[in-house]
Formats: C-alpha cells, sequence, structure tokens
C-alpha cells in the first residue's frame, strides 16, 4: 500500500502512455484500464497512435500515445493528463502539451541520449529546459532496470527490450495504487502460448512497482475515489468489440443467424476480426475480396434470412453504395457499419472524424432513403448495434451504423447485460399458414409499410427480388411511371414510420436554460462533460445528444423549438447542423465545429459555447 503522508486523493486522474510506436504504449495502457475498471473506476480512453506502417524509430512522427480517465463520473478520457509517461525524446516532445500545470512526466532517462535527442529535433541538450516544463520530472533507468531484472532470463537483448513498456506500467500501477494481480492475469492470457515472454513480464512489472516503492518519498501518489457500482459482470470493453457483441446479441433476440461479409479497413477491422472468432455461437464471418463483394454477399445472406452485416469505413461505404440501394429497392433487411476516419480518401485512417453524414444519409443514386444511426460511446456501440439489427429486420431496410475511430478503439468499463434485460426482436417472417393466393413478395403486412420477409425455401413462397422496380401489387418487374412514384413515396415513408418505434429525445435541462447544446454520436462525453461546467459556471446550458439521426426521433422540433440558441457541436464542417437547419429552416443554429482528426476537448466546447453566448 502507498505511504499515506504522500498521496493525493482525487475524485478522477488522467495518464498518457506514450513511446515509439513500436514500445507497447496502447499494450500498457489497455492493462491499465483493465485493472482500474475491475476496481470499481469509470474509465474513458484514447488511444492515439501514427498512421505510418512503422516511422523512424525515435522521430516525432512515430510517437503513440494512450490516455485514460479513472475515477468518478467519467465522461472523457480528460483534455490534460495529471501523469505523462514518456519512453523518450519524441514522446516528451509531443505530449508535453497534454499535461497539466503541476503534474508529473516519468520518463525512461535512458532513453535521452544526444543521439536520441537529436532524432526528435531538439536543439539543447537539456530537454526539460528547452521545452520549460513545469512539472515534477521524474527521471527513471527503464531500459537499464530492465535489462537488470531480466539478466537471467535467458531472452535475447531485442526481447528483452520488448518488456520496457511493462516496467513502466509496474511503475504506475505503483503510482496509483493499482494491484498486480489483474495486471498479471492479463499478462498470462496474452502470453498463454509463450510462458517464458509471460514470466519474463510477470518479472519486469514487479521490478517496476518495486522501484516506485524505492522513490515514495520524492513523488506524489494517487488515490482515486469508486463509484458503488450495481451488481452484475463488468469489463472494460471498447468500440469495436461492443459492437459485435451486439450483432451477436440481436442474433440471439431475433433468432436469426448472424453473417457478416466485410473487407479489412482502418478503423474497422477489429469488427471483422471479433466476429470471426465466435463460431462457437454460430456466427458467420467472410472476408472478401473487396468492399463491393463484402455488402452483396451480406445482401445475399439476407435474402436467405440471416441478420446480415457488413462492416467498413468511409471510403469503403462510398464503394459499398450501389448494393446498398439494391438492399433499398429490394427492401431486405441489412446493417452497414461505418466507423467513421479523417478523409476524403485515404485521409487520415488512424485518426477520428464525423464525416461521412451526408454520405450515410444521401450518398446513394436515386431516390434511396434508409435509416441512420449513431453510437455515442464505446459501451453505447453495443446498444446501437442491437438497435440498427431491430430496426433493420423488423422494418426490412437497409440501416447504416455511424461510430467513429474514437469511440470505435477508445473504451470504457461496462457492465455485460443479462439476455433477459434485452427487448425481443421480432422479424416479419412469412408464415406459411399465412400463404395464400393474395400474396406477393411487396405485400406490406401493417400501417408501418413493413413487407414480410419469405425465406427461400418457405413452400408457397417462391419469389424473386432484384434491382428493377417493382409493381406495387404485384412484385413483378414495373416501368410505369406513376407506379414508380408511388413505390419511391412508399420506400421513403416507411422509413419515417420509423420514427413511432424508436425512443424520444432526451434532454438534460437545467432550470433557466435558453440555450441547448446539440450533439450526435462519438462526441457525447465532451459535450456532456462542457455542458455540466457550464452550469456550474452559472450558464445553464441543456443538453441534447442524438442517437437516431434518420429518422429524428418524433420530440426533435418540440425540444429544439423550446430554446432561444441551438449549438450544434460536431467533428465536420457543420453537416448535423445542415441537416436540422434543413429539417427546421424557422430555427437558427449555431454550430461549433473542429476537422482535425481529434476528439473535442472540453475546454474548446466550453469557449465556443461561451463565445456564442456573448455574442448578441
Amino acid at each position: 500500500m502507498l505511504d499515506k503522508t504522500n498521496v493525493k486523493t482525487l475524485d478522477k486522474v488522467v495518464v498518457r502512455f506514450s513511446g515509439d510506436s513500436g514500445d507497447g504504449m496502447q499494450l500498457a495502457g489497455n492493462i491499465f484500464t483493465n485493472v482500474s475498471a475491475g476496481l470499481g473506476n469509470k474509465v474513458s480512453t484514447f488511444p492515439d497512435y501514427p498512421a505510418e506502417v512503422r516511422a523512424p524509430q525515435g522521430s516525432l512522427s512515430g510517437v503513440s500515445g494512450f490516455q485514460v480517465s479513472v475515477g468518478v463520473d467519467v465522461h472523457t478520457p480528460g483534455d490534460l493528463c495529471d501523469v505523462l509517461i514518456a519512453m523518450n525524446p519524441a514522446a516528451l516532445k509531443q505530449n508535453i502539451k497534454f499535461l497539466k500545470a503541476g503534474g508529473v512526466v516519468i520518463v525512461d532517462i535512458d532513453s535521452f541520449k544526444e543521439s536520441d535527442l537529436k532524432k526528435a529535433l531538439f536543439e539543447t541538450l537539456d530537454p526539460f529546459k528547452e521545452l520549460d516544463i513545469k512539472a515534477q520530472v521524474v527521471e527513471v533507468p527503464v531500459t537499464s532496470m530492465t535489462k537488470a531484472a531480466l539478466a537471467e532470463s535467458g531472452l535475447d537483448n531485442k526481447s528483452i527490450l520488448k518488456c520496457r513498456n511493462i516496467f513502466a506500467l509496474g511503475l504506475v500501477c505503483w503510482l496509483f495504487d493499482r494491484p498486480l494481480e489483474g495486471a498479471l492475469r492479463m499478462l498470462k492470457g496474452k502470453f498463454a502460448k509463450k510462458p517464458a515472454i509471460y514470466e519474463a513480464n510477470a518479472k519486469v512489472i514487479e521490478a517496476g512497482y518495486n522501484y516506485g516503492n524505492n522513490i515514495h518519498a520524492s513523488v506524489s501518489t494517487y488515490r482515486i475515489e469508486t463509484e458503488e457500482a450495481v451488481p452484475g459482470v463488468y469489463t472494460d470493453i471498447n468500440g469495436n468489440t461492443a459492437t459485435a457483441w451486439g450483432f451477436i446479441a440481436a442474433s440471439e433476440k431475433s433468432g436469426r443467424p448472424l453473417f457478416l461479409g466485410s473487407y479489412p479497413i482502418t478503423p474497422a477491422t477489429d469488427i471483422l476480426q471479433e466476429l470471426a472468432k465466435r463460431k462457437d455461437l454460430g456466427v458467420k464471418a467472410l472476408q472478401m475480396e473487396d468492399e463491393i463483394a463484402g455488402v452483396c454477399s451480406a445482401i445475399g445472406a439476407s435474402f436467405a434470412g440471416h441478420l446480415a452485416v457488413t462492416s467498413t469505413s468511409g471510403p469503403g461505404l462510398a464503394l459499398k453504395s450501389e448494393g446498398i440501394g439494391l438492399a433499398v429497392i429490394a427492401e431486405l433487411p441489412l446493417v452497414i457499419v461505418d466507423v467513421q476516419r479523417g478523409g476524403p480518401s485515404t485521409g487520415l485512417p488512424t485518426k477520428t472524424e464525423q464525416t461521412d453524414l451526408m454520405q450515410a444519409l444521401y450518398g446513394r443514386n436515386g431516390e434511396s432513403p434508409l435509416a441512420v444511426v449513431a453510437a455515442s460511446t464505446p459501451t453505447d456501440c453495443f446498444t446501437m448495434a442491437f438497435e440498427a439489427a431491430r430496426i433493420a429486420m423488423e422494418h426490412m431496410t437497409p440501416v447504416i451504423l455511424l461510430t467513429d475511430a474514437f469511440i470505435g478503439n477508445g473504451s470504457s468499463a461496462w457492465r455485460v447485460p443479462e439476455a433477459s434485460d434485452l427487448p425481443e426482436i421480432h422479424p416479419p417472417l412469412l408464415a406459411p399458414n399465412a400463404i395464400d393466393e393474395a400474396w406477393q413478395p411487396y405485400t406490406r403486412k401493417d400501417e408501418d409499410l413493413v413487407r414480410y420477409w419469405a425465406i427461400p425455401g418457405t413452400e408457397g413462397a417462391a419469389h424473386r427480388v432484384g434491382g428493377l422496380e417493382k409493381d406495387y401489387n404485384t412484385g413483378a418487374i414495373s416501368t410505369d411511371p406513376v407506379n414508380h412514384e408511388k413505390m419511391v413515396q412508399t420506400r421513403r415513408e416507411k422509413i419515417e414510420r420509423i420514427a413511432n418505434h424508436i425512443p424520444a429525445l432526451e434532454v438534460l435541462d437545467p432550470k433557466g436554460a435558453d440555450t441547448i447544446l446539440v450533439g450526435w454520436g462519438g462526441t457525447y462525453g465532451h459535450l456532456r462533460t462542457a455542458a455540466g461546467e457550464l452550469c456550474a459556471e452559472g450558464r445553464p446550458v441543456a443538453f441534447a445528444h442524438f442517437n437516431y439521426i434518420n429518422p429524428l426521433p418524433a420530440n426533435t422540433a418540440e425540444v429544439l423549438r423550446g430554446y432561444k440558441r441551438v449549438i450544434v457541436a460536431e467533428l465536420n464542417t457543420g453537416m448535423f447542423a445542415d441537416y436540422l437547419q434543413a429539417k427546421f429552416p424557422d430555427l437558427h443554429i449555431e454550430r461549433i465545429n473542429k476537422i482535425q482528426g481529434q476528439p473535442f476537448l472540453v475546454s474548446e466546447v466550453v469557449n465556443g459555447v461561451k463565445k456564442i453566448m456573448e455574442d448578441k
């Protein structure tokens, strides 16, 4: 346990691991996050790594980072960190701007030789003075201590150096009073097939922890408050994994087998990889030769009666557009996951943005309406994947699920739901005993204009679907102009009526607010925190966040018209603001926008709202 004479107690703490892209910062950060979540802390993470496969070692462009906030009432990874771990000069130079004044910097001083400083473009041999660091600097010989700990291990020098991150992790676990048992379990799981590597890392993490005990008089340590948790099974989960699990749950609750047809693309590939592991649950995951094959294979699976999914990012969504249009006109259920990243074209493949909204809403030829939903946090990816599947199957339509790199790669503590907690999904399956001479492929079952799902092999339900326009009554190919207009309007109206089956828009509304801050998707945590800070300053600001985008919740107009000032904050040039302005032209909508491949800082949103409120 910590020496209680030198302990700071905080409700939340932000730690940033940084080093070369080969230094294992993501692994160290993930283990620390999992250990903290297991202790009852709320967690929010931000993995930030370069797009280059392998930038030159020690260079500024090759720095990889992992920031995590742990504690109570945590909604973001934090604007600035309390503790920065820098494994080399480049990591220090690139990340010192994220450190709070008076924070702690832990550096591997063995990696601060003159040659290392030159690689990071320092002009002097004193990087701490050159950067004018106003923080407590802890110089730790991480490399030499790791070598000493593993001197008798029999490992080669390259393998020993790969353990430096785990020494740093052990030191951080000591700094925050994290027991090593949880970290050791994770290491044992990761290196289950390499016992020698596990033993080496187990020895090194203890060496890092013990080193912390030896320097306890010279550095502040921290105790982090915890929240009372609802009993249950908890895990730290990232958004892409949660998305995959949401589809598995939807398959179970609908009784429809799950099929994923996909093609690898950053940052969505983890969804394909996670579902490929789940053959034990009946999941069929196929890596196709390209994006078009991915969506077309999913459409075939949908026709055959499967919960069909295809996953991608922005460039792949563009390639899938014709196939998605086929699913629209055939009125087949299909979920398209778009884990958004910076663009256009290849753009910033490892960075986050919300710049695919207009493509999701309108990026297809002809009148091609479909449902669009968005996840707001890593754990919400489970909920919205389940919802996307429910809407797709119950309303016989393609649904685009928008997540992004920030929440797809980021993680949060999550209570695994019981199966009984999840609602049933009721696909409109055509029952054999309901077939009569009046049934046609586009016979609509109720006021929601949803056609029946006739699974191939159902006796008496042989039918054809395809990309050519259909006769409203018979389902036969038709080029009649009046019929075409009727079908266009019917498909559009079917999507609009989904609003009767989604939740109303919720509002956090403090007393006296005449301004509402609005967001959608992965900006939730930053905007909610910003609204809370503004209210605490005596500037009451309401907050509403959208998960359902097309159609919008039925009470959207009522909510927005209840405020004098509507401010939409998003990571693009104003796409959702434009969309709302077109829907509700009587509103005057203000905007806060950022397009830097990075999530908002809470301070950016707070300052943006203040500027708008003060601008008469």
